[in-house]
Order: structure tokens, then sequence, then C-alpha cells
């Protein structure tokens, strides 16, 4: 009976003064007094575990999740943003908070981005900063997205009109279409989002851009903020209504905030994504797959090459990539080839150049510059290749064709010494060493001799044909 009143005791709320534990469920608090009740030490131990594991979300409540996007948006962005969700879900964190600085991206990663935002069980702050930074196109649209827009003083966003891929001109009736689907998504969230839908409109239809003030005071932004600690103080104690409707109240005032950073898959493939680097990887690849098929078993030039192959085409692989761009760049090493084989003066090695110039600036089709490779790129890798693969080429052609100077088609043609009389077997020295020779005719001991082919270890030769005497003074003339 005592045993019992005791289990009964712990199991009111009267020993918890402030009533069930914020954030625990009452499976845990049954657990509790459970353990203070009795019953064997195993079993307590049993219920100890389990009471951990259902107070850990409860444990974890109270984090602030921060990840800093300073680059364009692309797969590797959409990666890295889903992933900073689904672990601020996890750990049941108080927000997100998206610190950003890009020039734009992809339309595709940038949807994709807003969609898990949207969907997102944790609120999400993203906040243009430090001062100087900007959240253009694609980082307009993701600002907008969030439930909570902040900015730095003195930073920028807007200019978000789409652009044709490769930066070209659409036809009218294709712009309109793209124009009015951009127009269409941004109203869709400004408006459930509570700010001014008709200037948001025109950042996208009249590519507007806006700085800090400009934005707060035409509601595309809800907070202008120094720096951080600024930013958790002015929101704290806001209500802000979510995507689906529903009200929270944030609490972020002496949070403690943790950075996620990229894992090392990501950090290798966002370093990849830069058009720069493909290239790069892809010329110097192909011009060590020719060093190796120019030089069988060298190994080492055919490893390197089918790596950085591998990995420029991974990377081109998430890029809108031109495939003619690609083929330009192969009939750049074509030209380089023909240059050496005919001669032509570095003609076509000036035209692989050209073409491999032209290649690299067409072969990323991205909207913006940022995602674009750049000239200085393209010809300070192009010039060098160009003229190291047309050197290569020229040295292993005049190889091939030059006389052989070892083995035994080394020997023909060379003058050896008749050391012994041929009468028609003897022995004649040549390079250094005594052979066995068969002369067409008899041939006196010391005369020169000249090696006509080779037949194992047995050397035929000829004479020598007598040098032309020289023309003896004719008579001197008399006075």
């Amino acid at each position: 009976m005592r045993n019992e009143a005791q289990h009964l005791r712990f199991r009111t709320t009267s020993e918890f003064p402030h009533g069930q534990m914020r954030g625990v469920s009452p499976l845990s608090m049954y657990l509790m007094s459970h353990i203070f009740g009795g019953g064997h030490i195993r079993r307590r131990i049993v219920q100890l575990w389990l009471l951990i594991v259902l107070l850990m979300p409860a444990l974890a409540h109270g984090e602030i999740l921060k990840i800093n996007i300073h680059d364009t948006i692309n797969p590797m962005t959409d990666e890295f943003i889903g992933r900073a969700i689904a672990q601020a879900e996890h750990e049941r964190a108080d927000a997100l908070l998206i610190e950003m600085n890009t020039p734009g991206g992809l339309a595709d990663s940038t949807r994709d981005i807003m969609e898990k935002m949207l969907a997102s069980k944790v609120p999400v702050i993203v906040y243009i900063a430090p001062s100087g930074s900007r959240g253009a196109s694609a980082g307009f649209f993701i600002l907008e997205a969030a439930d909570v827009a902040a900015m730095a003083p003195g930073t920028n966003t807007g200019a978000a009109h789409p652009v044709a891929i490769g930066g070209g001109q659409m036809d009218k009736v294709m712009s309109e279409k793209v124009e009015n689907d951009s127009a269409a998504l941004m109203r869709s969230v400004v408006s459930k989002r509570g700010r001014n839908v008709e200037v948001a409109e025109s950042a996208v239809r009249q590519s507007k851009s806006f700085t800090d003030d400009e934005a707060l005071k035409n509601r595309l932004i809800d907070v202008v903020a120094s720096d951080q600690a600024d930013l958790f103080k002015q929101l704290d104690g806001r209500v802000i209504k979510r995507f689906n409707g529903s009200e929270i109240t944030l609490h972020l005032a002496g949070k403690p905030v943790r950075e996620l950073m990229p894992t090392l898959k990501q950090r290798i493939l966002g370093y990849l994504m830069d058009p720069n680097v493909a290239f790069v990887l892809l010329a110097i690849g192909a011009l060590a797959l020719y060093a190796e098929f120019n030089h069988p078993g060298a190994v080492i030039p055919g490893v390197v090459g089918l790596i950085f192959i591998l990995l420029a085409v991974f990377a081109l692989n998430l890029l809108p990539t031109r495939y003619a761009a690609v083929v330009l760049i192969l009939a750049a090493f074509v030209l380089f080839v023909l240059d050496a084989k005919f001669g032509t003066h570095g003609v076509l090695t000036i035209g692989g150049i050209a073409c491999m110039v032209i290649g690299a600036l067409l072969l990323v089709d991205a909207p913006i510059p940022e995602m674009r490779v750049h000239l200085f790129t393209a010809l300070a890798v192009s010039i060098p290749i160009g003229a190291i693969t047309a050197f290569l080429v020229g040295v292993a052609i005049r190889a091939r064709r030059s006389k052989v100077a070892t083995g035994a088609q080394g020997l023909i043609g060379t003058i050896a010494v008749a050391r012994t009389a041929l009468v028609p077997q003897g022995k004649v020295f040549v390079h250094g060493e005594l052979w066995n020779a068969i002369a067409s005719v008899e041939v006196a001991e010391g005369e020169e001799l000249v090696v006509r082919r080779v037949d194992g270890l047995t050397l035929y030769v000829d004479p020598v044909k007598a040098r032309r005497p020289a023309a003896s003074p004719g008579p001197a003339s008399t006075a």
C-alpha cells in the first residue's frame, strides 16, 4: 500500500509546480512518473531511456539554424537549402536563417527552392546581408517566398525580369509567355505573404530594382536590420502568417544560432559548378588524353585526362550546356593536329584557337554573365593549349618522318671498315662493334664498305664507290 501511495503521489501534477513541462508529451510525463514509482531496476533503466528519447526533441527546441548563400542559384544551392530545411524540421528549430548575396541564377533551381520554403514547417527568414550585397533576379523570388524578408542597410534587390538562356533575345510570343508565368508566380507568393503585389510584379515586368529603404517603404520586405542580432531583436515577439494561413509568434532574441556548413560533396560540386572550372577541366582533360594516345603506356596522362573529363562532364550535366560548343572545342584539337601534319605555318592552329575560344564562350547557356565562361578564361586556356598541342604534334610527326638511328634499321646505309679480307665473307667494324659480313665482291682489308642489308647477325655490304679524283691542273701557260 505504501508503494502504491508513493506511485500515485508521483503521478499527480503537484510534484511539478509548473504543470506539464513545455514541449513534453503526456506520454513522457507518464513515463517520468513511473520511473520513480517502483519496479525492478532493469525496467527502470528501460523506462529512463525511453524518456530520454521522447525528451530529445523538446531539449533540441529553441535553436536557430543558419546557412550562407553567397553564390549563384544553381542545383547545388537547391540541394543545400533543401538539406537545411529538412534538418531544421527534424531538430524542431525555432527558425531557419538564410543569409544571401546572389546575382541570380537558374529558373528551375529557383522554383525548386521556393517550393521547399513554402512547404517548410519551420519559419524561413531570408536576410540580404552584409551591406553591399544583393538579392537580384532569382534572389528576389527567394526573398519574397520567405516567411520573413529582411535586408541590411546598403543592399538592393529586384531586377527579376526573366532572361533567355544564353542572354539572347526571345521571340515576342515566347517572351510574353515566360514573363507572364514569372509574374503569376510572384503574385501568388507575395499575396500570401501580405506584401505589395503591384510593386513586386513591377520588378518582374519592368526589371525594377529597390534599395533596402525603398523595399521596406513599398512593403516588399518586413525588416531592415544592421546585423543578425538587430534582426532577431526586431522580430522577437512578432506574429507572422505562414503560407498555409496559420499564425506563429517568433521568439528569437537571445536564442543560440548554429551555422550549417555544406557537406564535402556540396563544396566540391559547388566549386565544379563554376563554368570556368568546368571548361578548364574539359580542355586539360582532352590535352592529357591526346598525350596518352600519342605515347601509349605513359598511363599518368591517361588517368589524369579521364578523371578531368569525367568531372567536367558531371558539372556540365548540371548546367545548361550547349553541346554544339563541345563539338567546337573538339574541332579545335583536330585543327591543331592537321596544322602540324600538313605544315600550314600556324594557320590551322589559329583557327583551332578561335574554335576553342568560341566554344568556351558558348559552352554554358546561362541567363546571367556570372554563370558563363569568361573571355579571359577562354583566352588564357585556349592559346597555351593550342600552342602546346601543335608543338607536341609537330615533334611527333617529325620523329616519325626522321631516319631510324637505332637497331638493325639504324645500320642500313652506314659506313663499315673491313677488318679482314672479304672473299666474300669476313669481319667488318661498324658502330664500335665487329660484325660478320658478306660482300658482293672481294674486298681487301681496310677498305670502306656501305651496309645494304641486315640478316640476323650478318651484314650484307658493298664497297664504297670510289670518289671522283680531283681535277688535275692544266699545263702552265707560257708567256
